[in-house]
């Protein structure tokens, strides 16, 4: 099953996602293989089973998909056909229920956690309306001020891995770039439309009185929250977005301002930028803020050309600190906010999260660490705003068959698993457990060891690993470097319990 699944994702991986899926499009049998692929590059097995149709038709069918498949303009089709035999084949427990999403955050209520954070994906009416049509459950929109903001060209860059178009985002992007009075006709209008979405007007000022001003006017125009960008790392102007969160004082007084000027739940978002984001963010909560908003993206500087010494984006020849974003980001986030959780001050504030979601595993990761909401940008911009589907349709399998019946069930439950350095069982070693029947003998285990490791692993004449107990410290370098997955982690023993040749336990 294991190797199985290895082929299966690797094989989607190498669809293009395309916007009309020309594969859907040419099933004689109504099969909707781009979706089924969209699902499996989601994580979404269960989602991808469940649309694959009773009858078995791929087994004898001559794969018109595959001729219709855009990646054969560049070298060989998908192998759909290979790829949903294996599906059928793999065994996927399917659930017959579906979980309700809906979860009240800061009192106000969400049909589902997923929002579009504020960024470029939530910027205009157009935007946001097609994002709530295809079933996201709010939106914090790109920030309002009054300030003129000029955006540079270009301003994207990204960073890739391994087929991966990117892993790490970066942008020196700044505020919206819409007028004042365009940006408040956008959110009544939304609010008008789509009254059960959940619209968090992201905001900015300048000083005091700018920050009380904005507050009130959106929720005159119908905001459910107030969002203060106390984060964005590449403001033109000094004294603005992460040089507030970097001073514990200044989000103390601009979240009193804006509370000043509004009645709605108001949500601090916090710059990864420092050591203790827990210091501004206590600062925030002291002074009104009813949540926290973690985290915005971290200051970067990204690819330098090697022949121009250029650093991208370019502009002009010329680039600046970024904002970092994207799915490499997420173990930061998930770090400050496990700070701020077991802070005593801030245990029970609703938390935002944010940092890295792609999935809905990478969303459940922020729920069990104590978020009660959740944000995406950089997904969105990669893939489009249909990633709602499988990250809806993921959490929803997830809970239904571990038995839960709501969201909030799971939120903070692997807090409790994250302890101090000193309490970590340093008495006791979990030794590699080798697969041999899945080993393909490429010494990749062997190497990284003697490398990188302890040189516990020796390869036998069939080149396949074989491990010396007395050498090996347990650190498991071997089972993230093997590509076949085929070492695994045995069982823990005590220190000193085995000796010499002695046999590690099965």
């Amino acid at each position: 099953m294991k190797q199985q699944v290895i082929r299966i994702r690797e094989e989607a991986g190498r669809c293009l996602l395309c916007h009309e899926p020309k594969c859907s499009e040419a099933c004689p049998h109504g099969v909707d293989a781009g979706r089924i692929v969209r699902a499996l590059n989601f994580e979404n097995r269960v989602g991808a089973r469940r649309q694959l149709p009773a009858v078995h038709f791929c087994e004898n069918c001559n794969a018109p998909c595959m001729q219709a498949c855009r990646r054969g303009k560049l070298d060989v089709p998908v192998r759909l056909r290979d790829l949903f035999c294996n599906l059928y084949d793999l065994h996927v427990e399917v659930p017959e229920n579906k979980v309700d999403l809906s979860i009240d955050f800061c009192g106000v209520h969400c049909e589902n956690p997923f929002f579009l954070s504020s960024s470029v994906v939530g910027s205009n009416y157009d935007m946001v309306a097609k994002a709530f049509s295809l079933g996201w459950g709010g939106v914090a929109f790109k920030t309002i001020s009054l300030l003129e903001i000029r955006e540079a060209s270009p301003r994207f860059s990204a960073l890739s891995k391994e087929g991966r178009s990117f892993i790490g985002f970066k942008n020196i992007e700044q505020l919206s770039d819409h007028t004042y009075e365009e940006n408040l006709d956008f959110l009544r209008r939304l609010k008008r439309d789509f009254p059960g979405k959940v619209i968090i007007a992201s905001i900015m000022g300048r000083n005091e009185t700018e920050w009380t001003r904005l507050a009130a006017d959106m929720e005159a125009v119908g905001a459910d929250m107030i969002e203060c960008n106390f984060s964005c790392p590449q403001m033109a102007e000094e004294g603005l977005g992460a040089e507030i969160g970097e001073n514990p004082e200044l989000v103390a007084c601009y979240t009193a301002a804006v509370r000043k000027g509004t009645r709605l739940p108001v949500l601090a978002k916090m710059t990864p930028n420092i050591n203790h984001m827990e210091i501004p963010a206590k600062a925030a909560v002291a002074a009104g803020a009813d949540g926290i908003a973690a985290i915005n993206t971290i200051r970067s500087i990204m690819n330098i050309d090697l022949d121009s010494f250029l650093s991208e984006p370019r502009v002009n020849g010329q680039s600046i600190e970024g904002g970092y974003s994207g799915k490499a980001v997420k173990p930061i986030a998930l770090r400050f906010i496990n700070e701020m959780r077991k802070d005593s001050a801030l245990a029970e504030v609703p938390i935002s999260g944010m940092g890295g979601i792609e999935n809905w595993r990478d969303a459940l990761e922020f729920l069990l660490m104590g978020c009660g909401n959740l944000q995406i940008t950089t997904a969105v911009m990669q893939y489009g705003y249909r990633i709602i589907d499988d990250l809806k349709e993921g959490l929803s399998d997830y809970l239904s068959l571990r038995g839960f019946t709501r969201v909030q069930d799971i939120v903070g439950q692997a807090l409790t698993h994250i302890v101090s350095a000193e309490d970590l069982d340093r008495n006791s070693i979990q030794f590699p457990r080798f697969v041999r029947n899945d080993c393909v003998s490429c010494g990749r285990c062997y190497l990284s060891c003697y490398d990188g490791g302890h040189q516990a692993i020796r390869l036998d004449t069939e080149e396949k690993p074989v491990l010396d107990i007395n050498k090996c410290v347990g650190c498991h370098l071997c089972i993230l470097v093997c590509p076949v997955q085929a070492i695994e982690p045995g069982k823990r023993v005590q220190r000193g319990a085995l000796h010499g040749n002695a046999e590690l336990p099965k």
